[in-house]
């Protein structure tokens, strides 16, 4: 067989496994990504909607330019409340965002230090986190501890715990994922721990240090630390396919904002203005710039696009199981960035 036979051979069976594997791919996902790019934001935002989306939320911030907001579907199915641009939304794991800043503001004050071990921090941990005595508090910024996530544990989703305690205990006497500091393995356990240790160190929540330290000067009055301070009302609904409620009364502990205030802070973070001096150069060797999150009936996209200036935002209130929705959340998303640097260029 000649060099030219092989390579026609090959391309043969490329093709076949291609097509293949478009079998195990949701056609919704192969829809959404081949139709035509839509002129507009908006246009993009109702094609998400016909994806099956209940509701959908953009913010564009385009410096020079006024704000865009954006708006599909609905902010409350069952009482036929249409999607508002002003509405709240559970942030989700975008709080690891503003818990990474006050972490920096801490240790800027001396009041932390990034190589001090988890043991010297939580004593009573000593025994049940392995390595503890040799991860620090660096390491569990940048997820490289080797905790395991809670989220992963096998009861995590068929028994829920009902409080904060409970949920640590799904990360704790468990064999590490890795040795300190010799992989990355996102772990939420690491936050929630950081979150406490911020208590512990100030004496009081590290939700009223984020608002006094960042949310203030800001001016960001749309972010809130948990849904005990906001009227259920202005809540985003939701939604979870094939579950036949509202999820926007379970408290989760993290925050909540609306696009324009999420829009807002990463822009400080990403211009520096929501550092003190001598803050962003310990921010920057610890934590990212943008985020993502995710929870039951909750999926957000945080991101700034520094050559063309840009801030994107993009809130949508419907998961499932099979997490496709991630992949064609991320799809409408990346469609939206390219019509917003479409029309950046024209």
């Amino acid at each position: 067989m000649n060099k030219k036979q092989t390579k026609r051979i090959l391309r043969i069976l490329f093709i076949i496994a291609s097509i293949s594997s478009m079998y195990f791919v949701p056609w919704i996902l192969v829809k959404a990504w081949i139709l035509p790019l839509p002129e507009t934001v908006q246009e993009q935002l109702n094609e998400g909607i016909n994806h099956g989306f209940d509701g959908m939320i953009v913010y564009v911030d385009q410096a020079g330019k006024p704000p865009e907001f954006y708006a599909a579907g609905w902010h409350d199915r069952k009482n036929k409340i249409p999607a508002y641009p002003q509405a709240l939304f559970k942030i989700a794991s975008i709080t690891k965002l503003y818990v990474a800043v006050a972490t920096t503001k801490l240790v800027k004050d001396g009041r932390l230090s990034l190589d001090k071990k988890l043991a010297e921090y939580f004593p009573e941990l000593a025994g049940r986190i392995e390595y503890s005595d040799t991860i620090t508090l660096r390491m569990m910024l940048q997820h490289r501890s080797g905790i395991p996530n809670f989220v992963d544990h096998p009861d995590y989703w068929t028994k829920p715990p009902k409080n904060r305690q409970e949920t640590l205990d799904y990360a704790l006497d468990l064999p590490a994922d890795f040795k300190p500091d010799e992989d990355y393995g996102y772990s939420n356990t690491n936050y929630m721990l950081i979150e406490d240790l911020i208590d512990i160190t100030l004496g009081y929540p590290h939700q009223q240090f984020i608002k006094e330290e960042i949310l203030i000067p800001l001016e960001l009055k749309n972010t809130f630390g948990s849904l005990s301070e906001v009227n259920i009302d202005d809540v985003m609904s939701g939604y979870y396919v094939g579950v036949h409620k509202d999820f926007k009364t379970e408290d989760t502990g993290l925050m909540l904002a609306t696009a324009e205030d999420v829009g807002k802070f990463l822009r400080a973070l990403n211009d520096g203005s929501v550092f003190k001096e001598g803050e962003q150069e310990i921010y920057s060797s610890i934590y990212e710039y943008e985020h993502t999150g995710l929870l039951p009936g909750y999926q957000s996209f945080a991101k700034y696009y520094k050559d063309i200036d840009t801030v994107v935002i993009q809130f949508n209130n419907t998961t499932n199981f099979d997490g496709y929705d991630w992949n064609l959340a991320e799809i409408v998303y990346n469609r939206i960035v390219k019509i917003v640097r479409r029309k950046k260029s024209s």
